[in-house]
């Protein structure tokens, strides 16, 4: 960048420092704003029309997706103005972006897919359609298991899996940061390989799904990877209830 350039962008952080936060803030309400209706998923448990519904759901997403990332830039760029004079970025507040899911890593780990056992194989007479799809409660083990084995992080059909991160399954659909999904379900984590499968199989929620995963045919794969990227959390972040205490900061 020019240093006239530079000199001209320095002096407008400092004169219009005050303006530039209040825009901040607008903007930011705007983003949460956007946040919380995207977060107001139409409530499925008694949906009629599923296929219908997940159209119209992706579609509003998409909508408000749009609007999100137009105002994050507007914010990126304000925030960029307000820090222009400031120190680098320390090793710690670097290590704070990590754990909050906001920068893009890569490292060793493993690649765990789950998906709806075939349609139109043969099939016992007790079984019950429900007994052959993916459900939530088997994907949140495999993310639970894999957590307690030591992944430093972790993503869910791509999406970065962060600490306000919620997913839930309508049918065999997968609702998780305002977007659907369908199976396969593929998680991946980065960690040490061996205890990330040691915990999968310590898991007894995994263990209850590979019982069906060897009796009526569920998919299930487990790959170790030696070099696992996972993408950096895109999305707004939103708390109600916990704030900076003021005297620790």
């Amino acid at each position: 960048m020019p240093d006239h350039v530079a000199s001209r962008r320095t002096r407008g952080a400092r004169g219009g420092s005050a303006v530039a936060v209040a825009l901040v803030l607008v903007l930011a309400g705007f983003l949460f704003a956007a946040n919380a209706r995207m977060a107001g998923v139409t409530d499925t448990r008694h949906a009629q029309d599923l296929p219908s519904l997940v159209q119209v759901e992706s579609q509003r997403t998409e909508q408000l997706a749009s609007e999100v990332e137009a105002l994050r830039a507007e914010i990126d760029a304000l925030t960029d103005e307000l820090t222009a004079d400031e120190p680098d970025t320390t090793p710690e507040s670097e290590l704070v972006r990590l754990a909050a899911g906001r920068v893009p890593v890569v490292g060793p780990g493993l690649t765990v897919s789950l998906s709806d056992a075939p349609a139109n194989a043969p099939r016992p007479d007790w079984v019950v359609s429900d007994q052959l799809v993916v459900h939530q409660q088997d994907l949140q083990a495999v993310i639970n298991a894999l957590w307690a084995g030591g992944a430093e992080a972790m993503t869910l059909q791509g999406e970065r899996v962060i600490s306000t991160s919620a997913f839930r399954c309508v049918g065999n659909v997968l609702l998780l940061h305002g977007r659907t999904y369908s199976p396969p379900y593929v998680v991946q984590a980065i960690g040490d390989p061996e205890e990330l499968e040691r915990a999968l199989l310590r898991s007894e929620g995994v263990r209850t799904y590979l019982t069906y995963v060897d009796a009526l045919d569920l998919g299930w794969s487990l790959d170790v990877e030696d070099e696992v990227e996972l993408d950096a959390y895109q999305g707004p972040v939103e708390l109600q209830y916990a704030t900076v205490d003021d005297a620790a900061a």
